[in-house]
Order: C-alpha cells, then sequence, then structure tokens
C-alpha cells in the first residue's frame, strides 16, 4: 500500500470549507501527497469498499479516515460502525471530526471503534493547528498494519 498512487487520508466532509482548510493544512505542512475528498458517508463506503465510480481505484486502504460526524445520507456513526465491523477495514484508524460536544456523540463513536474524537475549533487558525496535529500523529509517529 506504499505506493505513489496509494491514498493516504480520505476526508469524507461535506463541507466545502472544512475540506479546503484541511486538505491545504495537511498539504502546506507536508504531512500528505494524497488526499481523497469525499462529501458524504455513502460516497465515502464506495470508496473504502471499490464500488460505483470508485470501482477500478488501485487496492488498498487509506493510511488514516478523518470523518465528518453530521453529514447527509450517512452520518458518520454508520459510516463508523459499518468501518469497524468489517475486517477489510476494521484496523484503518478513524478520526471522528466534528463541531459536536454532545456527550452522546462522544460516547457512540468511542464504543463504535473511534481512534480519536477532534472537535473542529471556529477559528481558521485554531483549525489548521488542530489538522496538522491530528495529521503529524496519525501519519507521521502513528504506526499501522499493512493493509
Amino acid at each position: 500500500m506504499n505506493d505513489l498512487h496509494s491514498v493516504e487520508i480520505l476526508l469524507v466532509e461535506d463541507s466545502s470549507a472544512d475540506a479546503e482548510m484541511t486538505m491545504r493544512s495537511l498539504k502546506k505542512r507536508g504531512i500528505a501527497n494524497r488526499i481523497e475528498w469525499v462529501r458524504d458517508g455513502i460516497e465515502g463506503l464506495h470508496f473504502l469498499f471499490r464500488e460505483g465510480k470508485y470501482e477500478n481505484r488501485p487496492v488498498g486502504n487509506p493510511r488514516m479516515v478523518l470523518l465528518d460526524l453530521k453529514m447527509p445520507r450517512m452520518d458518520g456513526l454508520e459510516v463508523l460502525k459499518i468501518l469497524k465491523n468489517d475486517p477489510r477495514t476494521r484496523s484503518v484508524p478513524v478520526v471522528m471530526m466534528t463541531s459536536s460536544r454532545e456527550e452522546g456523540d462522544l460516547l457512540a463513536s468511542y464504543e463504535l471503534g473511534v481512534n480519536s474524537y477532534v472537535v473542529k475549533p471556529v477559528d481558521f487558525v485554531e483549525f489548521a493547528e488542530t489538522v496538522t496535529k491530528i495529521g503529524m500523529y496519525w501519519m507521521l509517529a502513528n504506526h499501522t498494519p499493512e493493509s
């Protein structure tokens, strides 16, 4: 999975503004070269399981999934449940990035196997710093099994 065409981060985010800030922050600091952005949970699952328009993408999982919680069609909790219950994607680190500070969302995420739960800062500079810290840890410091 370490070839030049493999996706390092799958960003599942319905907000164009948040997606652009996230991708810009990660690329600017050289944390990830290959980021794939999908706009909802169903598209994220299609990407991960190589279905629909992604059926011909190269085999392999991303090194990390950045997953928004509140999305149309299928929310992040539903996506997380599917990922952590499937042996093909169970070991992929999933970081829930959300604006929700609700205790129920936090508990549900950890019960379903999320690796980290991060509340998105409202301030742009703080948001960029948070994304950078997440990327540095999960992409540079953390070790995961090969897919």
